[in-house]
């Protein structure tokens, strides 16, 4: 049911500042609380996925944040390989996914998130992992390492866009998380988030509260169909889908 217009509201600079402190904040406690646990020998994926879940909760609270989900997504027990590609129109993408979303899902990380103190040791606990493209070895080491997590049950969330969208219209696709799927012969999962943008726009910190937005999740795509060299193909389906269910 759309949030009447009455609790959608443009936060004020204090507001912002709190937003910005509380989110900080949570994901700090969460970040403790995974290095501890992990140097105490009693973290576990079951518990990573609450965690996900439960940071990812917090975080919508403190923007007044509404999700509805539209389609089903496949059984990600199954045993295959799954990747979900996901439109890219804010930092709220990734919360909104955790929560939207079952299964143990986890980012397809920038490498240079691994840099900061306390989150990039958390990432890697985790279970977060990322593939350096510009380093040969590196990249065959953690492409294996992303193949045998999605073998063990890690569902990989990316953004084939790269960089968020403004307007919340698709950007151009970039290559490299459909070599992944190639790679990894995964099951790709297309999904759009609708109204996204609007929550805080691209490269702003505009935060407007009380929104609403839809999670679309459409047909899977088995990349394992696709040769090496359709990978053009493969890309192009994958958009297309994901713009019909953005509504393009």
């Amino acid at each position: 049911m759309p949030v009447s217009a009455s609790l959608t509201e443009s936060a004020t600079l204090l507001r912002r500042i709190g937003v910005v402190v509380g989110s900080v904040l949570v994901t700090l406690a969460y970040c403790l609380d995974v290095l501890w646990r992990a140097a105490l020998r009693r973290l576990d994926r079951a518990r990573v996925d609450r965690y996900t879940r439960g940071w990812a909760g917090a975080l919508l609270r403190l923007v007044r944040l509404e999700v509805a989900v539209v389609g089903r997504a496949p059984d990600f027990s199954d045993g295959r390989r799954y990747i979900i590609l996901c439109t890219h129109a804010s930092h709220y993408d990734i919360p909104v996914s955790f929560v939207a979303l079952p299964g143990s899902i986890r980012m397809l990380a920038k490498s240079e998130l691994y840099r900061i103190p306390v989150l990039g040791l958390t990432m890697r606990l985790a279970e977060f992992p990322s593939i350096n493209r510009h380093k040969r070895d590196q990249a065959l080491a953690d492409l294996a390492r992303a193949r045998q997590m999605m073998e063990s049950g890690i569902v990989l969330w990316a953004a084939p866009e790269g960089t968020r969208s403004r307007s919340g219209e698709l950007l151009p696709f970039k290559k490299g998380c459909f070599h992944l799927a190639l790679d990894t012969e995964a099951v790709i999962v297309p999904v759009a988030i609708r109204g996204i943008h609007k929550v805080l726009p691209a490269r702003s910190w505009r935060f407007n509260l009380g929104q609403q937005v839809s999670v679309h999740i459409g047909e899977p795509i088995d990349a394992a169909s696709y040769a090496r060299e359709a990978l053009p193909e493969l890309m192009a389906e994958t958009r297309q889908r994901i713009a019909a269910l953005l509504g393009e």
